[in-house]
């Protein structure tokens, strides 16, 4: 029988620490869970927020600026943490979920004050900075890829692989099959640098796309997020090369166009990683250097290691190189197609639903909550083990 509890997430404001925390309380709510969520004023923003699902803005204080950032800091965290614990004496939440960012560090705080487990999700192959600070005290590490840095051994027994969610219209691309590529057929090139996407890639795509030998040029369809800035210089390098090109600041048919692509140019970010394997698509990808602890060099690695994707320092990023990398890949059919089988290989389709499951081994529904904290005080003991916990799932 399943019982309906309640489970906090906290997430910092970024596109990479909010969407998977959306997805996670989609699928608790979907369980039957009521879910809130802690967030700043930037997370807020973002689109996606499922339903049903309470969002509290709460301070965090992100530590830089020399000493007098710090003290800020210190005292927005304080904050934050004080306001959380009302909420959970309030809620009373069976397990708080962290996804990294400094917004989620005052909420796990208040968890470890209030004996509440606590799970840390990490989506890049990087152990991220707020979630390295409580990895010795969580419940349980959930993870995007087999090799995380930054782990140190003494915590390894409590990571589980999961994947990092994504959009369940990706997750439908997995079931299709690569679109036809043939010697004389249309190459489509799906161009994308992250939510607010990437000049440098404005900067050489075009040039480099009109480098490739005839016999690929003339068959190329090209779809390009661009920065509103850069949209224009672009239209006019593609139309001056005589390529047709789609160009848009913001691609609401992503998964769509995903589909139909042969090639995606982009970012190494952990959700473009997530969708790229899940729907089995091929990649040359541009590491953003300045990505703290440079995880996203870190991210491609898996793919690289299969062969479905191949990385590009962006020192070394120039139409001349880019051109030759896609020449590997896409004069022969079978490599590109080969490719796709190897990212698809990467892919983990279930990790919202896998995460959920580790989520609701922590913690206890609230009925058992109270007997068990009855049985325990007639008998002298404290609060009960983490194991005892796990027993009470339904």
């Amino acid at each position: 029988m399943s019982v309906s509890r309640n489970f906090v997430l906290a997430a910092g404001g970024t596109g990479g620490h909010i969407i998977p925390a959306y997805a996670l309380g989609a699928e608790l709510m979907r369980r039957g869970h009521q879910v809130a969520l802690i967030t700043d004023n930037r997370g807020s923003t973002i689109p996606g927020c499922p339903d049903g699902m309470e969002m509290h803005i709460m301070p965090a204080g992100r530590v830089a600026g020399g000493p007098r950032g710090w003290l800020a800091a210190a005292r927005n965290i304080w904050r934050g943490r004080a306001m959380a614990r009302a909420l959970f004496n309030e809620f009373e939440p069976t397990a708080v979920v962290g996804f990294g960012g400094y917004p989620a560090l005052p909420a796990l705080l208040a968890a470890f004050a209030n004996k509440v487990p606590t799970i840390i999700h990490e989506q890049n192959a990087v152990l991220g900075r707020v979630n390295r600070l409580v990895a010795g005290k969580v419940n349980a590490i959930a993870t995007a890829y087999p090799d995380v840095q930054r782990v140190k051994p003494g915590h390894q027994a409590k990571v589980h692989l999961v994947g990092n969610p994504v959009r369940a219209e990706v997750i439908m691309l997995r079931d299709e099959p690569f679109p036809p590529f043939i010697e004389d057929g249309v190459f489509r090139v799906l161009v994308t640098g992250g939510s607010q996407g990437a000049s440098i890639l404005s900067e050489i795509v075009p040039d480099a796309l009109a480098r490739l030998p005839l016999n690929l040029r003339r068959r190329l369809q090209v779809t390009q997020q661009c920065r509103a800035e850069d949209l224009e210089t672009v239209r006019k390098m593609y139309a001056d090369h005589q390529i047709p090109a789609q160009l848009a600041t913001y691609l609401e048919d992503f998964p769509e166009r995903l589909g139909w692509s042969h090639l995606v140019i982009g970012r190494a970010g952990a959700s473009t990683i997530a969708e790229l394997t899940c729907a089995g698509r091929p990649a040359i990808l541009v590491p953003l250097p300045s990505a703290m602890d440079n995880h996203q060099a870190f991210n491609v690695s898996e793919m690289i290691k299969a062969g479905g994707a191949r990385a590009i320092k962006q020192s070394a990023f120039t139409p001349v190189e880019l051109a030759k990398q896609i020449q590997k890949m896409a004069l022969i059919p079978e490599t590109l197609q080969n490719a796709a089988r190897a990212a698809k290989s990467c892919g983990r389709p279930d990790a919202v639903h896998d995460l959920a499951d580790l989520v609701e081994s922590f913690g206890r529904a609230p009925l058992m909550h109270t007997i068990t904290n009855t049985e325990h005080s007639s008998l002298g003991f404290g609060s009960a083990e983490p194991a005892l916990a796990r027993k009470a799932v339904s």
